[in-house]
């Protein structure tokens, strides 16, 4: 069998590509570094953070997947978010203190594999409150412009999938109590210790009920994209 001659021209070309797809491999890499840094995934892992998520099932249930509302779901939450507020416990900022506990043993390196771990996990939905979805569904997608209330979903997505490169968290399959909850302690501003700038204050109990259940629909299941909303201005408030 022949062959056709390896001429010089060939291996010019041979050589060239061999040097370009090196070149993608290395600026791919490097791109892949720069998105870690100041990251949670920058130092953290599933497997180490699968160690350090054991005592959270306690609460926030097996793989992250609460089964009661006093206690959020976060399975598929942002790493980003939930090392954050991990932080933010450990620090006081924001106040709870079974949480506190817990953390204030942690390092950074160990909640960062924590957060790592819960946002590798698919989180598991339930059924919107019938009598409120419709009318919350339509206050998180389009807001309400006649209170210059933002639609939710310019931060949280379309289906509360949240935006991780801006630091929005995930509210798909959240509970929508826990939901209103934390937007009724923005309102009034238990969630955080000290004066912060994003906490919604003029939604009423029914509204931030409603906003908590919107029930979007992924398949067959819907989901509780709950969300905050943010007086003109000022930076949106981040739930749950």
């Amino acid at each position: 069998m022949s062959m056709a001659p390896f001429t010089k021209a060939g291996g010019t070309a041979l050589v060239a590509t061999v040097v370009l797809m090196a070149a993608a491999a290395v600026q791919s890499a490097a791109a892949d570094e720069v998105v870690a840094q100041g990251t949670p995934f920058a130092d953290g892992t599933v497997e180490a953070g699968m160690l350090k998520a054991a005592t959270c099932s306690a609460c926030h249930g097996p793989n992250g997947n609460s089964t009661s509302a006093q206690w959020p779901k976060i399975a598929g939450q942002n790493a980003v978010y939930i090392a954050e507020q991990l932080q933010l416990f450990k620090a006081g900022v924001r106040v709870n203190p079974d949480m506190l506990k817990l953390v204030s043993t942690l390092s950074d390196k160990e909640i960062d594999s924590v957060a790592v771990y819960f946002q590798a996990q698919t989180p598991v939905g339930g059924e919107a409150d019938a009598t409120m979805w419709q009318a919350g569904e339509k206050l998180y997608r389009f807001g309400d412009p006649a209170r210059e209330i933002p639609a939710c979903t310019a931060c949280h997505g379309p289906v509360g999938r949240g935006n991780a490169a801006s630091d929005y968290p995930a509210l798909r399959a959240q509970f929508g109590d826990y939901v209103a909850r934390q937007l009724n302690d923005f309102a009034s501003g238990a969630r955080y210790s000290g004066a912060k700038p994003d906490q919604p204050q003029w939604l009423h109990d029914d509204h931030r009920r409603q906003a908590a259940d919107p029930g979007g629909h992924q398949g067959s299941r819907r989901l509780h994209p709950g969300h905050a909303l943010t007086p003109p201005g000022q930076s949106p408030a981040r739930i749950p």
